[in-house]
């Protein structure tokens, strides 16, 4: 496993009484920076959201996606992450040019970008009809605390969430990653507390990955040697834009919409939320769209 990519590792440790999610994000958080050119504190959050993100993914299987809403009311505005079981994550915060002044811990200060009320909305595409939607209220905002909320209130599995982003003075991003570790039915009291003891003491997520841990170094930090990794999920970034998915959105728009678009401009720029790719069609590209938009006769 190099040490320097973004991987996931799943397993269990006390004999199965936990289960365990370790990540490193680094490279995921800096391709979100670039391709949406976040100041810091917008870095940290929307590095936080994807990095759970990424996480929650990989408790999914086969095809099932999820998308992550968090809706604070802090400057920053809506964070939205989608994530899949293989490992593919995407993400945008609607005003990525958010940096606030440090907090009083001298870190970047994700709660007043995210702001401490509004709402985390997930939303799972699990195959079935209609996708699960579970909604809980931001308790901090600082992100960590507020998954793990959702996890026990949601979910109703008691777990423990760090994440962690590290920034340099250039705005790009040194470090990111984080872990979910989720009680399971078997643990006894005493276990329980040295479990909240070993989370409470842990390093940063970001310090640790400074000092060159891997994902499961991280979590040895929790659970000690006691730990079996079950499998490794390379994580990137990956958006499902495309020149045709945009070309059908404009055929949608209608007959009378696109006319206008062509009478007003002449042409049409889209840019993609998640990815911020920008495509482009002229008058004639328009022209062709238009005809696909046009109602067909009845043969």
């Amino acid at each position: 496993m190099e040490h320097n990519k973004d991987i996931l590792v799943r397993g269990t440790a006390w004999g199965g009484k936990i289960r365990v999610f370790a990540a490193r994000t680094t490279e995921l958080v800096g391709e979100l920076q670039r391709r949406h050119g976040t100041m810091p504190t917008a870095t940290a959050a929307l590095g936080r959201t994807a990095t759970a993100g990424a996480i929650m993914g990989a408790m999914l299987k086969g095809e099932e996606k999820l998308t992550i809403q968090v809706k604070g009311e802090g400057p920053i505005g809506q964070i939205v992450v989608d994530a899949n079981a293989h490992g593919e994550v995407r993400g945008y915060a609607d005003h990525p040019h958010v940096h606030l002044a440090s907090n009083d811990k001298g870190k970047l200060d994700v709660a007043g970008a995210v702001g401490r009320s509004g709402y985390i909305h997930i939303s799972k595409d699990l195959g079935l009809k209609e996708p699960y939607r579970g909604s809980v209220p931001i308790i901090s905002g600082e992100l960590a605390e507020d998954f793990t909320y959702y996890f026990a209130v949601s979910e109703q599995t008691p777990s423990a969430v760090g994440l962690g982003v590290l920034v340099d003075t250039d705005g790009s991003v040194i470090h990111a990653g984080g872990f979910i570790v989720q009680i399971l039915p078997g643990l006894t009291d005493e276990e329980l507390t040295k479990l909240e003891q070993a989370v409470g003491m842990i390093p940063p997520v970001t310090a640790l990955l400074d000092q060159g841990e891997t994902p499961e170094g991280v979590l040895k930090w929790i659970v000690g040697d006691d730990l079996v990794i079950h499998d490794t999920l390379p994580l990137a970034f990956a958006c499902k834009c495309s020149s045709d998915r945009v070309e059908q959105t404009l055929v949608s728009l209608g007959e009378s919409e696109l006319t206008q678009i062509i009478e007003d401009n002449g042409k049409a720029e889209v840019v993609c939320h998640f990815c911020n790719e920008t495509y482009s069609f002229d008058r004639t590209q328009l022209e062709k769209l238009l005809d696909q938009a046009k109602p067909k006769p009845i043969q």
